[in-house]
């Protein structure tokens, strides 16, 4: 009954666990995973086949303080003067995803291999309400000088590409039980610029290593999922800022009325465990947190003869430290490319 959610959704869940451009916190208080990225069926690894997925991404959110300052670090410096900063960031990304589900079993468990391409448009803008006169040190504000009770806003925008991520992972079934790892690796060669607000590419190596688990009981169409990682990141060596380590858990709770529809409830939580270091990372440890929750929508359908899968997803944010707080919506759909079965 559940076959069709179980391929196609799946593939879903492994397109979407990427980078996270507006998911801020760590250098440019930006991070790599995308929280919320793998709830729904999580665990289950697609059968063999290929599968070719479309991933709509939108973030909106707001931070104010050290967040705020962490955005803007390479504008403004450890600015630590009398001033209010507030950041805003707006980004959409479409990010085609492939993927390839081998027909031959390794270490008892199906082998998956794709890859991601992220291409979209990020906006980020910084106000400063100087509460004394404040002069900017920092290219390419350095001499500007704010009177007291003024303002001074920047913004920088972008349509680029992103970092390309291969993946790799490997998922094994027993009964309603069903469980994977999976391996993502970021790779530095899209657009960055060190003294650019809105950047689509990280300029460093980050590794992303996660375990997934689904219970799926195929009478009642009740599911519970969780994913949780760590992403392990390298020195950035244009501003000699390494991250540290963070830790990210997905979660879903769902009931799947038939094999074409589905509702639940999604949520992520996020905790950097180690503070950032280096010469670049001014603003100390810098280490930042949050949590969200929202509503899941699945729904299958045949284009012609073509089986289409999608899933509509919405995120709030809160319990939010070092990173903007806002709200996500991802829609995705996902169509085999031949040789699923």
């Amino acid at each position: 009954m559940y076959s069709g959610i179980i391929r196609f959704t799946a593939t879903i869940a492994a397109a979407l666990a990427l980078m996270n451009p507006s998911a801020w916190a760590s250098e440019d208080a930006t991070q790599f995973y995308l929280l919320g990225s793998k709830g729904p069926l999580a665990g289950i690894t697609p059968p063999a086949g290929g599968y070719a997925t479309s991933i709509k991404y939108y973030y909106t959110g707001t931070a104010s303080g050290d967040a705020a300052r962490g955005v803007g670090l390479n504008q403004l410096g450890n600015l630590t003067l009398e001033a209010d900063i507030t950041a805003d960031g707006d980004v959409f990304l479409e990010v085609p995803f492939v993927q390839w589900v081998s027909p031959t079993q390794v270490l008892g468990g199906n082998l998956a291999l794709g890859l991601l391409v992220p291409v979209g448009w990020k906006e980020v803008s910084i106000d400063i309400d100087a509460l004394a006169t404040l002069t900017l040190t920092r290219p390419p504000f350095d001499g500007i000088t704010i009177q007291r009770q003024g303002r001074f806003s920047f913004s920088d925008d972008t349509v680029a590409v992103g970092d390309p991520v291969p993946m790799v992972q490997l998922g094994w079934n027993q009964g309603n039980l069903h469980w994977n790892l999976t391996g993502l690796l970021n790779v530095p060669v899209g657009e960055y610029g060190k003294d650019d607000l809105a950047n689509l590419g990280f300029n460093r190596w980050i590794f992303d290593a996660s375990a997934a688990a689904t219970w799926l009981d195929p009478a009642s169409g009740l599911e519970a999922s969780v994913n949780a990682g760590f992403s392990f990141h390298e020195e950035n060596p244009d501003t000699n800022y390494r991250t540290g380590t963070e830790f990210h858990v997905d979660f879903a709770l769902q009931q799947h009325f038939s094999k074409v529809f589905a509702v639940g409830l999604v949520g992520y939580h996020f905790e950097q465990v180690t503070g950032d270091s280096g010469v670049g990372a001014v603003l100390g440890s810098f280490e930042g947190h949050a949590s969200a929750i929202g509503p899941n929508v699945d729904f299958n359908f045949l284009l012609g003869k073509l089986p289409v899968a999608t899933s509509l997803r919405w995120y709030h944010e809160f319990n939010v430290k070092n990173r903007l707080e806002g709200d996500l919506g991802v829609f995705t759909a996902t169509i085999p490319l031949g040789g699923a079965g």
